[in-house]
């Protein structure tokens, strides 16, 4: 006599008919679709026994219900993520939702593609652009002011000082005279180009020279002694007459040598007198 070989559930004689085997027990295919067939979680419906069932992380799927949350496209065959929120993506997707946004375009930044990242921050590489002229910045270097970025000729042009000789913008070291920015190249004698960084001089007219080249080339000479008045070293004050200038020192009574500086005096010719030496005249 054969030995019955019944369903779990229904009792049904099991013998030549199709069944499934659930937690070591024998179940009709009818029973199993009733009783024992997980929830599909896209349609929400038995994945019965004759379905092709799929499953990741206690979750099930019909074969035809896996696929992409956001394109549909099946991924039985194919590599997948799963969302925080239950949603199952293919990888473009996936990487499109869950991705980087560039700060320009505001695009996802694909793995894999060019990009750049500064600040904890991720721009595509053709996204990433000086502020002022719009360019990709791409291997050139840069800087930031604020929240904009600059290639370095146009943050040159636009915030470096500028030479008050040349008025080209100073990048790197420069001299500071009266308040004024210079390259050290641009601060030269303005008659023989001699470099005045470290060296005595003085200026006239917004020129600056050597002090060789102020006393022969600009400096008044003094009607007294006939040397250039440089305004160097010692007798620093002048007198200026009538077109004519003196060292402080040499403005003397040509008779007494009497010193006339801030006093009364009296020209004759080129030379001064004071007023006792004139009247002896």
């Amino acid at each position: 006599m054969t030995e019955r070989f019944d369903c779990y559930y229904c009792r049904d004689n099991l013998h030549g008919k199709k069944y499934v085997k659930k937690d070591e027990k024998h179940v009709c295919t009818k029973c199993f679709d009733k009783l024992c067939a997980n929830t599909c979680a896209e349609c929400r419906r038995p994945i019965g026994a004759d379905a092709k069932e799929l499953n990741h992380k206690n979750r099930h799927w019909h074969e035809d219900c896996f696929r992409c949350a956001k394109c549909y496209k099946p991924l039985a065959n194919e590599p997948f993520s799963a969302r925080d929120d239950g949603k199952i993506m293919c990888g473009k997707c996936g990487s499109r939702e869950d991705g980087n946004r560039c700060q320009a375009c505001y695009k996802v930044v694909m793995p894999g593609t060019q990009n750049v990242e500064y600040k904890k921050k991720v721009w595509h590489e053709e996204c990433f652009t000086c502020f002022e002229c719009k360019q990709p910045i791409r291997s050139q270097s840069f800087l930031n002011k604020g929240d904009d970025i600059y290639c370095g000729p146009c943050h040159d042009k636009k915030f470096a000082k500028k030479c008050f000789h040349c008025k080209q913008p100073i990048t790197s070291g420069g001299i500071s005279y009266q308040d004024q920015p210079w390259h050290s190249e641009c601060f030269v004698c303005r008659t023989c180009r001699k470099n005045l960084a470290g060296t005595r001089f003085t200026s006239h007219e917004e020129h600056v020279y050597c002090v060789d080249c102020y006393k022969t080339s600009v400096a008044k000479q003094c009607n007294g002694c006939k040397n250039p008045i440089t305004g160097f070293g010692h007798g620093t004050n002048v007198v200026n007459y009538e077109g004519h200038s003196w060292h402080e020192y040499c403005f003397n009574c040509k008779k007494c040598s009497l010193s006339l500086a801030n006093k009364r005096f009296v020209i004759n010719g080129e030379n001064i007198y004071c007023p006792d030496c004139a009247k002896k005249l």
